[in-house]
């Protein structure tokens, strides 16, 4: 065999050897938050235009019906509703929702959130011991839920096994039926009855229909803008 070809293909050997060896890339996944289901799980349009439901990994938000439920997720939407995000992907769980670690820009959203004491660390799947450490000065400073009474502050894992009559967590929450009486913090407006853009009486009111109430039927073509005639 020629020096030239011999020298070639065990280049190609070590090549293919150190590729072998190198741990995979995560798979990540880049869009702009359109809607929230509550104060862990976010919907996101990708730049193929497909909505995909995103989990935050690794912490766990009051429901909607606990205390500062509401709260928790009006503090997400400040952090992502209609900005630009990047997932990394962990997992899918079995509702089909991605699960994974999201960014703003440089900022850890899943950290932010308990830091700001609107999520615990979710023990059962987190492997990140430095939310535990912020965990614990969030409740030092008793910061967003950890000011609660403490009767008032049941991990949601606990409060959602309650409601099934003690049957604990086996992966992530099923996603939650959307809130039908729970207001905006400064909307005005209420989820209620309404199901079709010609019961809406403004943009804004379709806008709060489909990001806080999940009516995904005024958003036809996906693009994350309701009833087109009205939010033109």
């Amino acid at each position: 065999m020629p020096l030239v070809i011999r020298r070639l293909s065990a280049a190609i050997f070590v090549l293919l050897a150190l590729l072998s060896c190198s741990p995979a890339r995560a798979a990540e996944l880049l869009g702009r938050v359109v809607g929230l289901a509550d104060g862990d799980t976010l919907t996101l349009l990708t730049a193929e235009r497909r909505q995909v439901r995103v989990r935050l990994s690794e912490i766990d938000t009051p429901e909607s019906r606990q205390p500062y439920g509401t709260r928790a997720q009006h503090i997400l939407s400040g952090l992502v509703f209609g900005k630009d995000v990047r997932v990394v992907v962990q997992d899918t769980d079995r509702y089909g929702r991605t699960v994974g670690r999201v960014y703003a820009g440089p900022l850890d959203v899943n950290a932010e959130m308990v830091r700001q004491g609107a999520a615990w660390v979710y023990r059962q799947y987190s492997r990140d011991p430095e939310l535990l450490r912020i965990e614990t000065e969030a409740k030092a400073g008793r910061r967003g839920l950890w000011s609660l009474p403490e009767a008032e502050r049941t991990p949601p894992w606990e409060w959602r096994a309650a409601k099934r009559g003690g049957r604990p967590d086996h992966i992530a929450e099923a996603p939650a039926a959307p809130t039908r009486s729970a207001p905006a913090a400064s909307s005005g407006f209420t989820c209620g009855g309404k199901q079709y853009c010609r019961e809406m009486t403004s943009c804004a009111e379709a806008r709060f229909y489909l990001q806080q109430c999940g009516l995904t039927r005024l958003d036809g073509d996906r693009d994350g803008v309701p009833c087109e005639t009205l939010c033109r």
